[in-house]
């Protein structure tokens, strides 16, 4: 065991008659290392980009919100009412009436 450990510390397994079939492993095998590491680079920029979309989305919801809710106070008559004031525009204390129009008959029918 101790001259076999020696051996691959001398990298012999190189060298040796058989090498040629040990250099296509080592190929092969240096080949799949490189291409694991490119699919771990490109997972992990994926996922940071993920993560950024993850956090923009959550403040355009914030500010979806936001905005939504500070439609709703505008829009409330009271808010509007004050605003009218503001340029002397009063609310009616009359309800409004229906006018309703009529068309005359013509004589042709």
């Amino acid at each position: 065991m101790k001259e076999g450990l020696y051996d691959v510390l001398k990298a012999k397994f190189l060298i040796s008659q058989n090498a040629l079939s040990n250099w296509g492993m080592i190929v092969m095998v240096v080949f799949l290392a490189l291409l694991m590491i490119a699919n771990i680079h490109f997972f992990e920029s994926k996922l940071t980009q993920i993560n950024t979309l993850q956090n923009e989305i959550k403040e355009l919801r914030s500010e979806f919100v936001e905005g939504r809710s500070r439609l709703m106070r505008l829009k409330m008559e009271s808010s509007v009412a004050k605003k009218m004031e503001a340029i002397g525009v009063r609310s009616s204390s009359v309800p409004p009436v229906k006018i309703i129009v009529r068309q005359k008959e013509s004589d042709n029918q």
